[in-house]
């Protein structure tokens, strides 16, 4: 396990997120002192036994803090940036304030004197990109290239526990089929869990030899490209109910997430415009060089995490 130095100062935002909750415990497993940005939309990591993480302080930011002008948003970050050495900036789940935000923080790094950024992105950040995500990400890359500071950047793929989120109850099942219902067509996508850029990205943030990541960017993926079939078939394999795939067209995806915002339906329909056209169908060994381990598969995490995917249990199989 990589181990942290005790005069350097983490800063994690969306600590209270999926992946920076897991990032936030494997800081602290290190020894490393670090300081916790949470929004109260999550849950603050915590020991098991309700005690504060060791060598933790948690602040608390306001979730509306992109309601303000960017100068008081770069101020209010400033302020929790201070004394860090290195800032975890993961992106906003609220896309209207995915750009706002980062930019803030990115200015608000500089302001506080920050030495090293950690920008988690996606695979198939660019100008052109398919996926609205993927264009915002790459948006906050560049701005970030723009300034002085030393940064590394985490590509990372969709997440297993997104793909579970497509899969949906057929009204005639009586067995309680599933379908697993995106706009992909037959595109392949290698999916990463949280768990594995959580390791990635402690390895980069608590690295004594900060050089070796400066303005890398690396490509957090899963071991095999997947069919979305396939994908249906792991699921299927680990519920113990028939699930199967069913390609929509956008028209039929957007009907069937009517009750999602805009925002929300816009970034899954070209998420998987993007898996069709097979931006996401790489496999990178970045996860294995830097985690010091194989990158979990789809099955791998269906199997170590069943929590995750609870959702998809039926009550009679629970």
């Amino acid at each position: 396990m990589t181990r942290a130095s005790s005069d350097r100062l983490v800063v994690l935002m969306g600590a209270d997120g999926r992946l920076g909750s897991r990032l936030a415990f494997r800081v602290a497993a290190a020894g490393g002192r670090q300081r916790l940005l949470v929004t109260g939309r999550g849950a603050t990591p915590r020991l098991p036994d309700g005690a504060p993480l060791p060598e933790t302080e948690v602040v608390t930011v306001p979730a509306e803090l992109t309601d303000g002008s960017p100068e008081t948003t770069s101020r209010v970050l400033a302020g929790a940036f201070a004394g860090a050495h290195a800032v975890f900036l993961v992106p906003s789940a609220v896309r209207a304030s995915r750009l706002p935000l980062q930019r803030a923080a990115v200015d608000a790094a500089v302001l506080a004197g920050v030495r090293h950024v950690v920008h988690v992105s996606s695979v198939g950040a660019g100008p052109d990109a398919v996926s609205a995500v993927a264009r915002d990400d790459w948006l906050t890359e560049q701005y970030l290239r723009g300034t002085d500071l030393s940064w590394t950047v985490l590509r990372a793929s969709v997440f297993h526990r997104t793909l579970t989120f497509a899969v949906h109850t057929e009204a005639s099942g009586a067995d309680g089929a599933g379908v697993l219902q995106a706009p992909a067509g037959d595109g392949r996508v290698a999916s990463v869990s949280h768990d594995d850029v959580a390791d990635v990205a402690t390895a980069v943030l608590l690295d004594e030899d900060q050089g070796r990541h400066t303005r890398r960017t690396y490509h957090l993926t899963g071991p095999e490209a997947l069919a979305f079939d396939e994908v249906a078939a792991a699921l299927a394999e680990a519920t113990g109910r028939p699930i199967r795939y069913v390609p929509q067209t956008v028209e039929q995806a957007r009907a069937l997430f009517y009750r999602s915002t805009s925002a929300e339906v816009e970034d899954w329909i070209t998420l998987c415009q993007a898996i069709e056209r097979g931006d996401l169908a790489r496999v990178s060994p970045d996860v294995g060089h830097l985690a010091g381990r194989r990158a979990r598969s789809l099955a791998d995490w269906l199997d170590d995490y069943p929590a995750e995917w609870a959702h998809l249990r039926l009550p009679s199989v629970r």
